[in-house]
């Protein structure tokens, strides 16, 4: 029989390619290239060895989906550099803030099943007590914070003005403050939030927070009465076949042995979180940051395929396997007031909506979605275009030596690639990826 197993490793010795870099880390070393090769799509092979040398990065899983069928699937570079392991098509990585489409999803599936309004308070469903800070009253703006301000980010947290902060970034604080002895949960950390004021009122405008999105997940969990992870792998990525998407693990010897090594551009160590290494100086990567505690923020991994999965179950014009028409319109929908509208109240060329930035394009209809993520060690993208186009970039590394970003530096080019291809290909490759293979 004919498995996944043979078939990535057959096309990793058949199809793959070497170049020549000098990597961040300080060695020379070849970049293989894996996965099936298709001449037609030679302009995304073209731009990633190039893109792996002219950065010096360690590796990417790049992944390409055209009116729903898988087109292009392919591993650049390294996943375990000291192994000089490479990139494979399935390889997980961490998705970062890619994962809040996840979560967004999930919570507009709950919509269509009637379980919940957009427009519902978050309180009305999460039942956590708040954390008593002392010589701090309660913020009763906590109560009008909604759900829709959560997928959009105006619920009233500013982690950029000053003296702001963003909660997931501060484990030991919250440990020490609520007398810890383990890594915040997400729990924790929206319930020591509940205890501060807000930093404006909800609604008034949007500025981006990882932690409406942990309280989205409290919601998900209070109106479904099950845990966070296994809710969202039955009801979101099972139907659509995305079931190597689970919840990451900090440690290196907790993650699946098809995830990739990470490497933080800038080498980070902090006291490890979890035992049996607490306190130890570790990389950030590997337990010196609260990667657990993302949750549904930004703690999802996957493959590239896996998530092209995940996006082509929006594409226009075909039923979704997730979501109602109506679920899809509120996915993509313009915020009212500042999030959504210039001061002259002109509507904004492009805004957040529920998960999703958002392009409009045109008069279509329709729009160019995308989502980024950026952690220690990470830098992700995923792109949904109005053409049928779908496409996952996930990358090993979070800079390059300039300190910029591979996922935002990929974007354009992503473009052009695709634009560049004359004929694609008859197939689906997700045959080759399906789970019982």
């Amino acid at each position: 029989m004919f498995n996944r197993r043979a078939f990535l490793a057959s096309a990793t010795v058949a199809a793959s390619g070497l170049v020549r870099s000098r990597n961040a880390w300080g060695f020379a070393d070849e970049v293989p290239v894996t996965g099936v090769n298709n001449p037609n799509l030679a302009p995304f092979d073209n731009l990633f060895t190039k893109f792996l040398k002219d950065n010096a990065l360690p590796g990417v899983g790049v992944a390409v989906t055209r009116n729903g069928k898988l087109m292009y699937a392919r591993g650049f570079g390294h996943a375990d550099l000291e192994n000089k392991k490479p990139v494979e098509p399935n390889a997980l990585f961490r998705l970062a803030s890619v994962s809040k489409p996840i979560t967004a999803v999930g919570v507009l599936h709950l919509l269509d099943q009637g379980k919940l309004k957009l427009e519902d308070p978050v309180l009305k469903h999460i039942k956590l007590q708040a954390f008593v800070h002392p010589n701090i009253k309660p913020d009763a703006r906590w109560e009008k914070i909604t759900i829709h301000q959560c997928l959009r980010h105006t619920g009233g947290w500013d982690r950029d003005k000053k003296g702001g902060f963003d909660p997931i970034g501060i484990p030991w604080d919250i440990m020490n403050a609520m007398k810890q002895k383990h890594h915040p949960t997400p729990d924790d950390i929206v319930r020591y939030m509940m205890g501060l004021p807000l930093d404006f009122n909800p609604g008034a405008k949007m500025v981006y927070s990882n932690l409406g999105y942990l309280v989205l997940g409290r919601v998900i969990e209070e109106v479904t009465g099950e845990k966070y992870e296994p809710w969202m792998r039955k009801h979101i990525l099972a139907p659509i076949h995305a079931t190597d998407i689970v919840l990451g693990k900090a440690l290196p010897e907790k993650r699946p042995p098809t995830e990739v090594s990470y490497y933080d551009s800038k080498k980070r160590k902090g006291k490890c979180l979890y035992p049996p290494r607490e306190g130890e100086k570790v990389p950030l990567p590997d337990g010196g940051e609260n990667l657990e505690g993302f949750e549904a923020h930004g703690g999802w991994i996957a493959s590239a395929v896996d998530m092209v999965r995940f996006a082509s179950a929006f594409d226009y014009g075909r039923k979704s396997p997730l979501l109602s028409a109506n679920a899809l319109k509120e996915m993509l929908a313009r915020p009212p007031g500042a999030a959504g509208f210039d001061p002259g109240n002109k509507p904004k060329d492009a805004y957040y909506a529920c998960g999703w930035e958002v392009r409009p394009v045109g008069n279509t209809g329709k729009a160019n979605t995308w989502h980024a993520g950026l952690i220690a060690g990470t830098s992700t993208l995923l792109v949904r275009r109005f053409d049928g186009l779908n496409w996952a970039v996930l990358f090993n590394t979070d800079s390059n030596h300039k300190n910029e970003q591979p996922a935002d530096l990929i974007d354009g080019p992503m473009h052009e690639a695709a634009d560049a291809v004359k004929k694609w290909p008859d197939g689906d490759l997700f045959d080759k990826f399906s789970p019982n293979k």
